[in-house]
């Protein structure tokens, strides 16, 4: 997991182009998304985070946006529900 505020601008190109991240996530809600995920773009930098895979963002404890990964998020929700809705 790699902080917003810990790499400049033109490194988190690099590895963007490079696929070394390919997801970003919010640390303050523990949501991860897609790079393009317009609720994502929408964050403070200082709560921005990315992650080189889905695996790492769910091993840091973050669950999946509604909005730009609604399939894996129903079943996440389904799964986490503890019979809540």
């Amino acid at each position: 997991m790699i902080a917003h505020e810990h790499i400049t601008d033109a490194l988190l190109r690099r590895k963007i182009i490079r696929k070394e991240i390919l997801l970003g996530g919010n640390k303050k809600l523990k949501i991860y998304g897609n790079l393009r995920c317009q609720s994502g773009k929408r964050m403070l930098r200082k709560n921005r985070v990315f992650f080189i895979s889905e695996e790492e963002a769910l091993q840091n404890g973050y669950r999946p946006c509604g909005h730009c990964l609604s399939e894996k998020y129903k079943i996440w929700k389904t799964n986490n529900s503890n019979g809540f809705i």
